[in-house]
């Protein structure tokens, strides 16, 4: 039984420095990146407030394909440059949108959506999947958040 949470009364930096040790914790050993991918959605959900949908999208035959998270039911497929998480996985850059409205093709999985982060995971130099990260809140994301993900990506681009 795993009892990772957040302590509570942090800054942002250091709740995501605390999410990481949780994830590096919660995944090492682990040789399923779906089990792997499915834990790390529900603690990302656990120790990040304010989300509506947390989860993973996997690059699979040149498109992102719909993995493991936490939320309302989600598109499946999204090509690549389409959307926020299309765009993310394209370009192979952290996607930080403070109203996805005004985001040029996003794709609304779920309307009650209003900001989101996307960061690629990338693995021998190609994206292997995106953290996908929905608020229902306009501008809940901020360089703190994006540099948390972004850090969390690359500790476990090698266990999913």
């Amino acid at each position: 039984m795993f009892t990772f949470a957040p302590t509570g009364g942090q800054s942002r930096a250091e709740l995501h420095a605390d999410l990481l040790e949780a994830a590096k914790a919660l995944t090492e050993g682990e040789p399923d990146g779906i089990a792997n991918m499915a834990n790390l959605a529900a603690l990302i959900w656990q120790f990040l407030p304010d989300l509506n949908w947390a989860g993973f999208y996997r690059m699979v035959g040149g498109e992102l394909v719909l993995g493991p998270f936490i939320g309302k039911p989600a598109c499946i497929r999204i090509a690549l440059g389409s959307g926020v998480c299309g765009t993310a996985a394209a370009t192979a850059t952290t996607q930080l949108v403070p109203d996805v409205h005004a985001f040029p093709g996003h794709i609304a999985c779920d309307a009650a959506s209003r900001s989101e982060l996307v960061v690629p995971v990338i693995r021998d130099g190609a994206v292997i999947a995106v953290i996908d990260l929905d608020s229902p809140s306009p501008d809940r994301f901020d360089e703190d958040d994006a540099r948390g993900i972004e850090a969390l990506a690359t500790a476990i681009a090698a266990r999913i």
